[in-house]
């Protein structure tokens, strides 16, 4: 009987001793998880204050003045933007036909040539054009991944070089697509190695639950599972709603 109860101890000892050592190995790689978060938001960060100092959807603003034309450039290659060009548009003309524009280069700006020429394009709004001949300002507060998908109203703006009946400045309603650098198949990966200890939630930020799966060791199997099913086909993502960088 005491030889049965020392074995007992023992046992007991060992499972102490691994439930501390899975413990201890599941908070290094929370804190680990939790740092490298801290970091992917602070680099996200960098990224956003460095397309602020662009114009919408991160390009070049170079609607705002016109020192960027040259003393050499030609006047015809100078965009119709109504501050470097100044043209006179015929709205009556029939929309997808070529039609033209009495332009006219203001005094304060040097460039080499007539200074008055008329310039062919095709009879469309700003607004009309194809997605790659504007630029628009994003949202990173909408819900990226609700169904159905969230719209925003986004201010945007003709590319320079594309000639269209003006306003040059307009809005239109998008589709919520942001990204915030939360890798799909770094989360399906901790999923897989360390779901257990939740480190695939702590990686997506979400505090909460991932907690609740560290304590109970992934729900003991059948949590981590489903996360696996979860976050593999996206319907777990980002906390910030944000969607997946694959």
């Amino acid at each position: 009987m005491a030889t049965q109860r020392l074995s007992i101890s023992r046992v007991l000892q060992f499972c102490g001793r691994l439930w501390l050592l899975w413990f201890k190995a599941a908070l290094c790689m929370s804190l680990l998880s939790i740092m490298a978060s801290v970091i992917q938001v602070a680099v996200s960060q960098d990224l956003m204050e460095v397309g602020d100092d662009y114009g919408s959807g991160g390009f070049l603003d170079d609607n705002a003045n016109c020192t960027t034309v040259e003393n050499n450039t030609n006047c015809t290659d100078i965009p119709a933007d109504g501050l470097c060009l100044n043209c006179t548009f015929n709205f009556d003309c029939m929309y997808g036909s070529n039609t033209t524009a009495e332009c006219r280069v203001p005094e304060d700006v040097e460039c080499v040539g007539e200074r008055r020429f008329n310039r062919t394009f095709m009879c469309q709004y700003c607004y009309q054009l194809e997605e790659s001949d504007y630029c628009c300002s994003s949202n990173t507060s909408c819900n990226a991944r609700g169904t159905p998908t969230a719209n925003y109203i986004a201010n945007c703006t003709a590319r320079n070089s594309v000639t269209c009946l003006p306003p040059r400045i307009f809005q239109k309603q998008l589709q919520c697509r942001y990204s915030n650098g939360y890798s799909w198949s770094t989360a399906i990966l901790l999923s897989f190695t360390l779901g257990g200890f939740g480190v695939d939630r702590f990686y997506l930020e979400l505090w909460g639950s991932a907690i609740g799966k560290l304590i109970s060791f992934g729900g003991l199997g059948v949590w981590s599972i489903l996360d696996i099913i979860l976050i593999g086909t996206g319907y777990v993502g980002p906390a910030d709603g944000s969607v997946y960088v694959f």
